[in-house]
């Protein structure tokens, strides 16, 4: 998911810097939504539980299509 952010607002955002903080608020916002859903699992889905292991990964998940977005898109 972050790195579908990333890669569809890469070419509107020409400043560097900004573009690098945008790609941080857009993996935080990924990951804000994972924890969002692991809370919908357990209070409002039957035979669902909240697994912090599936929060690990989310985040493990955006650290890396974070990276590897700012990688491949803020290039010199």
């Amino acid at each position: 998911m972050t790195f579908l952010g990333c890669w569809a607002i890469h070419k509107k955002i020409a400043d560097r810097q900004k573009l690098r903080k945008t790609f941080l608020y857009i993996a935080a916002l990924a990951l804000l939504y994972g924890i969002i859903m692991e809370f919908v699992q357990k209070y409002f889905i039957p035979n669902r539980s909240f697994d912090v292991g599936d929060i690990i990964a989310d985040g493990v998940g955006c650290a890396v299509g974070v990276l590897y977005s700012l990688r491949v898109y803020t290039k010199n």
